[in-house]
């Protein structure tokens, strides 16, 4: 991938983030949307060698819109500052886990699992974790995954801070209703959504042999991804 060029095009949107602009450059635009594209077709034939069910992915299955949807948002900037792509199954727009990778300057980070999941489907994961409680902690409380992520709740990820690794976006402050309080694996179910994240410098995009070197990343998270997405697969 040619971060460079990549990463000096963002860097730019971000300082001059208005239509005008973003026009006269969208040739340039068009260039590093077409080297993204690339990586992001090796890195779905490199995941599919621990998930087969992402084979059948392209690229432009996986990448978001570069267009900032500002309806409810008080930053009416048109375009977004990172290029960004979730290789699912199930397509970008599922609920279903996924892998998400993020190319911004000085904020790139790959993130693995579900968020924003509907209080049923979170409840029914919930549900799953408890009955299987043996299970979900040979996944979460294994050391390859604890290393890379973190416990629940230990990360920050929102608009203005990101640490290095995490695993839950946010926390319930006490159980969910209808969950028994003294549960000794608590954290667990006050956990508002299922994904995890490591933050990686830009220059690792620059390795030809990037995806693969993300590897070790996904292939640690994918059992707690794989517990989450039987329970979503119901609902969708």
């Amino acid at each position: 991938m040619n971060t460079k060029l990549i990463l000096g095009f963002l860097d730019t949107v971000a300082r001059n983030n208005n239509r005008p602009w973003f026009l006269e450059h969208k040739k340039e635009y068009n260039i590093c949307k077409a080297d993204f594209e690339a990586d992001i077709t090796r890195a779905i034939a490199e995941i599919a060698t621990i998930d087969a069910e992402v084979a059948h992915l392209t690229a432009k299955d996986c990448i978001y819109r570069f267009n900032r949807d500002t309806r409810f948002s008080p930053d009416k900037s048109p375009y977004k500052r990172h290029f960004g792509a979730l290789i699912c199954a199930k397509g970008r727009k599922s609920l279903r886990g996924g892998y998400y990778i993020h190319l911004q300057p000085g904020h790139s980070f790959i993130a693995i699992g579900s968020y924003w999941l509907p209080t049923p489907i979170l409840t029914a994961c919930r549900n799953e974790i408890m009955g299987n409680i043996d299970l979900w902690r040979k996944a979460v409380e294994a050391g390859p995954f604890v290393r890379y992520f973190g416990y629940p709740g230990e990360g920050v990820m929102n608009d203005d801070e990101m640490s290095d690794r995490g695993f839950g976006i946010a926390m319930l402050k006490t159980a969910p209703k209808g969950f028994p309080r003294d549960y000794p694996y608590i954290d667990y179910l006050r956990m508002k959504d299922y994904c995890c994240w490591k933050r990686v410098p830009d220059s690792l995009f620059d390795a030809p042999d990037w995806p693969h070197q993300l590897l070790k990343y996904f292939e640690a998270a994918k059992p707690m991804m794989d517990m989450m997405n039987s329970v979503i697969d119901d609902y969708e």
